[in-house]
């Protein structure tokens, strides 16, 4: 069946009609008593009690607490505003700020039928898309939240996957591995092929614009020629689902999260086969945000966000955490000074990583925790609310000298043996 494409005129941003399927979850989590949509007045223990009246300025901005659980979240490109989509199909716009009590929301949307998969900005932040396990694509307008063109039946199975290539070209992937490139100047699709034998939990593309990037349940990574319209090559497969994936390295590098917690390595222009792989002792590595051309963050069913160098490959230490809970998506704040989750404790955190651009990583591998947690790379990585989290970073801090010592000294007499 053809997608039917429709200019919607300026209406009303509430919810367009009544939700006749059950909302999807897609990890089953336990559920949780709805509270209405704002954020989370969670007390600030690094605040100072004897501050004059006023407003307080927080290290990041509070968290908001959503109706329902957000599969996605997009932050603007130049403005301190973000977008999620939740599992009703329901599209909100927030305004964050790290004035406690300044988080506003702006617009909601509710045009889609089913679960809200991914919402993306256009790169000047005045459209943003979204897709749905309805099978469409909505362009809304960002200001007011306003639907301007649906186009519905885009795919014949629901969509799961969608990616910005440029002002008029984006391209989707949906549950049964089919992928297709739209031109919105026409409302048409330009490419449409189905390669994978699962759905497509991620699409990438290169700086060039040239080269298409796709992952999949069925463990294969995708590459597509945009310029040409037409399928290169699928990888080796590998042993269990590719759920995400990205350019690093100045685009030397591409990484793929997978449901078995290994991040798969590939060279650019050697698509074919993974040139390494790093087990990060996790659930699985959801998501992939890249901060720098060598850190990244990644998200995981566990709940941990942790930061991790490429080559040498090391996991730094935690950002964050949803305790407890599934992390949907990851974003980066237009000045790179946030981090943005959202998971299935329906709540969008914020995580400050102004100084993770600034982490080296050495050579050696150091030795690992007696207690096995991971080294805090903010404050809240391990908590909000704990009353000891400044008497533990400094505790680490002395641990972490005295094992560099221990290092150095073992380093030496190994040298001296040899």
């Amino acid at each position: 069946m053809a997608a039917s494409v429709e200019h919607v005129e300026a209406a009303s941003t509430a919810t367009e009609m009544d939700k006749t399927e059950a909302p999807e979850t897609i990890r089953d989590p336990e559920t949780s008593d709805s509270e209405p949509a704002g954020q989370e007045q969670d007390p600030d223990p690094d605040e100072d009690g004897g501050e004059p009246p006023g407003p307080k300025i927080r290290d990041t901005p509070q968290d908001i607490r959503l109706e329902a659980i957000a599969n996605t979240v997009a932050l603007h490109p130049s403005r301190d505003l973000l977008v999620c989509g939740d599992v009703d199909g329901d599209v909100y716009a927030f305004s964050y700020s790290c004035t406690e009590g300044e988080n506003r929301e702006v617009w909601s949307s509710g045009h889609h039928m089913k679960s809200c998969r991914q919402v993306r900005f256009s790169a000047d932040g005045l459209k943003l898309y979204s897709v749905s396990r309805d099978k469409a694509v909505h362009l809304l307008d960002v200001e007011r939240g306003q639907l301007v063109t649906r186009i519905r039946g885009a795919h014949g199975a629901p969509i799961y996957s969608l990616l910005l290539v440029d002002e008029n070209i984006l391209a989707t992937g949906d549950d049964g591995g089919t992928l297709k490139v739209w031109d919105m100047r026409k409302g048409t699709a330009i490419m449409d092929l189905k390669q994978h034998e699962d759905y497509i939990s991620d699409i990438a593309v290169d700086q060039a614009k040239r080269i298409l990037l796709t992952t999949s349940g069925d463990g294969t990574m995708g590459v597509f020629n945009i310029k040409r319209r037409r399928f290169e090559l699928l990888s080796e497969y590998q042993s269990s689902d590719l759920t995400s994936v990205a350019l690093m390295k100045r685009g030397k590098k591409v990484v793929c999260g997978s449901s078995e917690g290994t991040i798969y390595i590939f060279n650019w222009n050697g698509f074919g086969a993974t040139s390494d792989r790093f087990a990060v002792k996790a659930e699985s590595v959801d998501c992939i945000a890249p901060i720098t051309d060598n850190i990244m963050c990644t998200a995981s069913m566990d709940g941990y966000i942790r930061a991790i160098n490429l080559l040498p490959n090391r996991v730094i230490g935690c950002i964050g955490q949803h305790v407890g809970e599934p992390i949907e998506e990851l974003a980066k704040s237009w000045d790179s000074r946030f981090l943005v989750s959202c998971g299935h404790d329906q709540l969008i955190k914020f995580w400050d990583i102004s100084s993770l651009p600034n982490t080296t990583v050495n050579e050696y591998r150091k030795r690992k925790k007696k207690d096995g947690r991971m080294k805090s790379l903010t404050k809240k990585a391990h908590g909000d609310n704990d009353f000891f989290s400044g008497l533990v970073e400094e505790t680490e801090k002395k641990k972490e000298e005295e094992e560099e010592e221990e290092e150095e000294d073992d380093s030496d007499s190994d040298s001296g043996s040899d």
